[in-house]
């Protein structure tokens, strides 16, 4: 799919200010949209959506479909009737501003669960116990219901997941009682039974989300800002879809993977990465028509108007590792079904606004797949100064089905890897932008200069590089098991901002950028209506 030349920022929910202590999708988000219209921005990048799990990463989900309840905002909830006002004043938010030194202080996610998911639980328990009988909330009351109906195929499944694994204390559903390890009916049934109310809360938890990102994306569409989300091509372990559905995936007798996900060793790592995630049995998907995975892009694009596939090389090949290697060095390279599941998916749902993120080592069939599909590829400027070899990262080798970046969650933001470079990384950068000197939020405004003034249909910048911040913003370091996804930005307020928003609006007009990217010759009108 070709799209407009258009640009945006790529800034996580969970970065933004807020009372909650952790960003959501209440008033701070409102208020991100304005300073993005202003800016003349038109694409609005985030990270997955999804409950975390491992290491609080999004890319680690306990669910592929459901949402993550940290990001519904309290405030709305009041507003709505769910709860009172006075009450989240008077007990909630004290509570989490004790936390945290202030509304957009890094996440604290173990205070997040401890304060602000009893609050948001309590609202769930209001709206059961009121929704049905108080004229006010009858007509979300209806929405409700028409919800879990709709999105019964993964919701039952989720919300007994979420409820069990507070029930034995863990998300490793491999080590629960056997009879629930292998989802025996009547076991089942009777846990249903026993747990209905936290079961229902699961349920109001996961319409409340949906409820919000809905109209906080028509809120985006109305200013002709475009909501692009992210799917991880792996799933993890400990989740409610490798429980739900194990015959999906490479699992032995005792369902335990036979072998993982990971990438094989290169110049970066002796040893390569083992991710860990167990491997799709693509046969079995072949069966079933790819029904799972074609339920899987129909709820991303129920959410967003443009969506990267993380990972695109592992649809055309994927390192498989046998399961008891503590490296990723012992893998293998095992085909994978490549255009065959995404003619399923066309066939299924249509023409889809899919960007193949294809960075790393790509071979020629890759990128065979990524044109037979039609996707955009990925490059990274940070990338392009290295060495002769990384020069597709620069502009001047790019072409229009391009979806370039400053920097990703992934690296370091500019200013900081300003700071980091060598002399002759710096010495390269400095000849293509222009003097930096020891103003290193200064590369990365000329990054983006570079950017915004090549070929590549679209341009996303990190918000940080837009703030000029060292490493000290920086989102994620891969490898690093700590202190990850917990970067907040501070309040994103017009009056106070709007020079940078001029800013950003004049290098957007001037690099012709001003435009919605589904604008484009191949754009379907249908595309931010698909459910």
């Amino acid at each position: 799919m070709r799209f407009a030349r258009s640009s945006g920022v790529l800034l996580s929910v969970t970065s933004l200010a807020s009372r909650g202590g952790i960003g959501d999708l209440g008033p701070e988000a409102y208020r991100f949209l304005e300073f993005l219209s202003a800016a003349r921005q038109h694409v609005w990048q985030v990270l997955p959506l999804c409950p975390t799990g491992y290491g609080n990463s999004p890319y680690a989900g306990s669910s592929a479909f459901a949402g993550n309840p940290y990001l519904i905002s309290l405030e709305l909830l009041a507003e709505w009737g769910w709860v009172e006002a006075e009450w989240l004043e008077r007990e909630v938010f004290p509570a989490l501003q004790a936390a945290s030194d202030s509304p957009n202080a890094r996440v604290d996610f173990q205070s997040v669960e401890e304060r602000k998911l009893p609050a948001l639980e309590h609202a769930a328990r209001e709206f059961l116990r009121r929704g049905a009988s108080d004229g006010d909330l009858a007509a979300q009351w209806r929405l409700y219901e028409d919800f879990c109906r709709d999105q019964a195929a993964w919701l039952e499944d989720y919300a007994l997941y979420a409820v069990l694994r507070r029930v034995y204390a863990t998300g490793a559903w491999v080590t629960w009682p056997e009879p629930v390890k292998r989802r025996d009916g009547q076991t089942l049934d009777a846990l249903r039974a026993q747990h209905a109310e936290a079961l229902a809360v699961e349920r109001v938890l996961q319409f409340a989300f949906d409820l919000q990102w809905a109209r906080l994306r028509r809120a985006a569409n109305a200013d002709g800002i475009r909501m692009m989300g992210d799917i991880a091509i792996f799933v993890s372990m400990d989740s409610a879809d490798v429980w739900a559905n194990p015959g999906l995936f490479q699992l032995d007798d005792t369902l335990n993977p036979v072998r993982v996900a990971g990438v094989p060793p290169d110049y970066f790592s002796p040893t390569g990465q083992r991710w860990g995630n167990p491997l799709y049995d693509w046969e079995a998907m072949r069966r079933t028509g790819y029904a799972w995975w074609i339920e899987r892009v129909r709820r991303a694009c129920s959410h967003y108007d443009l969506v990267r596939l993380d990972h695109f090389r592992g649809f055309e090949a994927y390192w498989s590792i046998p399961a008891d290697e503590a490296t990723a060095v012992n893998g293998e390279w095992v085909k994978a079904p490549g255009h065959e599941l995404f003619q399923h998916l066309e066939a299924a749902l249509g023409k889809l606004p899919l960007i193949a993120e294809d960075l790393g080592v790509i071979t020629p069939a890759v990128e065979r797949l990524r044109q037979q599909c039609g996707m955009p590829g990925m490059r990274v400027l940070q990338f392009g100064f290295g060495s002769a070899e990384a020069h597709n990262h620069l502009p001047h080798r790019f072409d229009a089905d391009t979806v370039a970046y400053t920097g990703t969650h992934d690296n370091d933001t500019t200013t900081g890897w300003w700071a980091q470079a060598g002399a002759d990384e710096r010495a390269a950068a400095e000849h293509y932008i222009g003097p930096v000197g020891g103003h290193g939020d200064w590369a990365a405004w000329g990054l983006m200069r570079a950017l915004h003034a090549s070929v590549a249909a679209l341009t996303i910048v990190p918000a940080q590089d837009w703030l000029g911040l060292g490493s000290e913003a920086r989102m994620n370091t891969p490898a690093v098991a700590e202190g990850n996804w917990s970067w907040r930005a501070g309040e994103w307020r017009l009056p106070e901002m709007a020079g940078l928003a001029e800013g950003l609006a004049g290098l957007a007009q001037v690099t012709d950028r001003d435009g919605d990217p589904l604008d484009g010759p191949e754009a379907d009108p249908a595309a931010s209506e698909r459910a």
